[in-house]
């Protein structure tokens, strides 16, 4: 199912009904800078979500979708992408789970679809660059779940990040990505997770009932 907004203001007004693959990570306690509680109070409308829409990071990854998406593109042509800026892809079987993507993969070759999910970041310390060496950090991991389970059509999740780092007085980038399968058993597994908590949390919020607070690991 997919519901199609047709502006910004729709979109905002149609994200507090449910879960967005921005909030999934802050249902289970895993983003570093939201709570779950906060999340609740947010989708109860008992609190405005914060605006960082003027950050400089906000800024230049909202600038930089379009280019890196390309660049993805062009050093993997064995795929084609389809972009809707507002469009929701809904879980047919729980709607409140959805995902605004960033692109729509198929594969060219078999014509198997997927989901793209473009990040930009840049490192400022050694813990963040840890959390990106040969793996995807947590919260971002949890987002490629969700949406997964919000587009059922989805045989795979390709994480594409360009990352941005220093080196003394030097700035360096570099592109990495990431792709997982709906079928690999581990993800099975955590998708059952994530779902679980994320239905719990919805009926929380249905319920107006606050859930206990969660916190992310040190």
């Amino acid at each position: 199912m997919i519901k199609k907004p047709e502006t910004h203001e729709e979109w905002l007004e149609a994200r507090r009904n449910g879960i967005g693959g921005s909030d999934a990570a802050c249902v289970v306690g895993c983003n570093p800078w939201k709570s779950n509680v906060v999340l609740w109070r947010e989708k109860n409308r008992l609190e405005q979500p914060a605006d960082i829409s003027d950050s400089d990071a906000v800024k230049f990854g909202k600038q930089a979708e379009a280019p890196v998406r390309e660049l993805f593109l062009l050093m993997h042509p064995e795929y084609a992408c389809e972009y809707h800026e507002f469009w929701m892809h809904c879980a047919d079987y729980s709607p409140f789970i959805y995902a605004t993507l960033d692109g729509e993969l198929t594969e060219i070759e078999t014509g198997r679809r997927g989901i793209y999910e473009g990040k930009t970041t840049t490192i400022q310390s050694a813990w963040q660059w840890d959390s990106w060496k040969n793996r995807v950090p947590q919260h971002y991991y949890i987002q490629l779940l969700h949406q997964l389970l919000a587009c059922e059509w989805a045989e795979f999740a390709v994480l594409n990040a360009f990352i941005r780092y220093h080196r003394g007085e030097e700035e360096r980038a570099k592109m990495q990505n990431y792709i997982i399968f709906r079928d690999d058993p581990q993800i099975i597994a955590d998708m059952a997770m994530l779902k679980t908590a994320e239905t719990a949390f919805w009926q929380m919020v249905e319920d107006g009932k606050e859930p206990p607070l969660i916190l992310p690991e040190i």
